[in-house]
């Protein structure tokens, strides 16, 4: 029987068989005392509660993080690998733990294979200030972030360290990391808020203007973006952090006001002509507006839609919900700071946010 025969169950489920059937009893018996933490997080949909069958093509299977003492990982982190790679049994819940690495250099993934020699495992042994120091910069994963500290940490990435699942955390460390990175501190939420606003009043009638000037795939392209930010902002008001694109649309459609939202969004990507486009637009705008209202940030705006100005374009004028929030920043790193924003607010490049170094040069110019 192949893996794709195997009845589909999902990552996390396979990650935490595979600690606590194989690995955990191993450690225990080969380095007895050893202090861990094991979990599944980071990259791959199954850390992000997504993963489908289709996700076993690549990268998906039994798949664990181990985080040790940066004393213990460096006298014990590479017999580790070694031991796993020899004892591990060869199938967990029929997945195989071995993963054969493609020799196609546009193509370096690693896929799961039944083997009869040692296998290629994918249990990665890490250290907590390792894993801050790569994934967002940070000096010291004890270390309380600042705001510079937040504004340069992606939503994705915040999202792949504090979702996912902790099997075992005797040292705590790492439970201490996702705590600290759970949420945005109140002052910072409020910033990005406002610049999300900002985002969306920067091209809210931009609609009607290339629909104006005969463009009417420019009309389209500039709602779907706004779709985008709406989204965004939403995942925002309810205190989640936005996964990158493949993602957007599921943790989005897990909220509460997706089922409103929903038809509008749809009906703005789908429209036929301007018009219905921008009717389906202002829908939105005022069922979030009404919903931004309701958190009682800031002074609540009217979340009606309105022309913009002289031109016969409808918009909500959402400058004046960023204003209202950035009126309320008393922080001195945020107040009268330009509504620029976090890095994934102005910049969508995977290979710079991957760089944690690069983002935060980028971020002390903006600033």
């Amino acid at each position: 029987m192949t893996h794709s025969d195997t009845r589909f169950i999902p990552g996390i489920e396979l990650s935490r068989a595979l600690y606590e059937e194989a690995v955990r009893p191993i450690l225990r018996e080969t380095f007895p005392g050893l202090r861990h933490a094991a979990a599944r997080i980071g990259s791959g949909s199954e850390a992000l509660g997504f993963d489908t069958p289709r996700s076993a093509d690549h990268e998906w299977g039994p798949r664990l993080n181990l985080f040790l003492s940066p004393e213990d990982r460096a006298e014990h982190g590479a017999h580790i690998h070694d031991v796993l790679a020899q004892r591990l049994p060869k199938h967990v819940r029929g997945w195989p733990t071995h993963f054969q690495e493609s020799e196609d250099p546009l193509d370096p993934v690693g896929r799961m294979r039944a083997t009869e020699g040692p296998v290629n495992h994918r249990v990665d042994v890490h250290t907590v200030d390792d894993w801050a120091a790569e994934h967002f910069g940070l000096d010291s994963a004890a270390a309380e972030p600042d705001v510079d500290d937040w504004l340069a940490m992606p939503q994705q990435r915040l999202l792949e360290t504090t979702a996912g699942t902790v099997f075992h955390d005797e040292p705590g460390t790492l439970t201490a990391l996702r705590h600290t990175l759970a949420w945005y501190p109140d002052q910072v939420w409020r910033y990005l808020l406002a610049c999300q606003w900002q985002r969306i009043s920067q091209e809210e009638a931009f609609v009607g203007r290339c629909a104006e000037s005969g463009d009417d795939i420019g009309s389209a392209v500039v709602a779907g973006r706004l779709v985008r930010d709406l989204m965004r902002l939403c995942l925002l008001l309810d205190r989640r952090y936005a996964p990158y694109g493949k993602w957007l649309g599921s943790a989005f459609g897990r909220l509460p006001t997706a089922e409103v939202l929903g038809p509008s969004l749809r009906g703005a990507l789908t429209a036929p002509d301007y018009a219905t486009r921008e009717g389906h637009l202002c829908d939105a705008y005022e069922v979030v507006a009404t919903v931004q209202n309701a958190t009682g940030l800031a002074t609540p705006q009217d979340p009606t839609r309105r022309p913009y100005h002289s031109r016969p374009f409808l918009v909500l004028h959402a400058e004046r919900f960023a204003q209202a929030l950035a009126g309320t920043l008393t922080h001195p790193s945020l107040r009268g700071r330009p509504l620029v924003g976090g890095v994934d607010q102005w910049a969508d490049s995977t290979d710079l946010l991957h760089r944690p170094r690069a983002v935060r040069a980028a971020g002390q110019a903006l600033r």
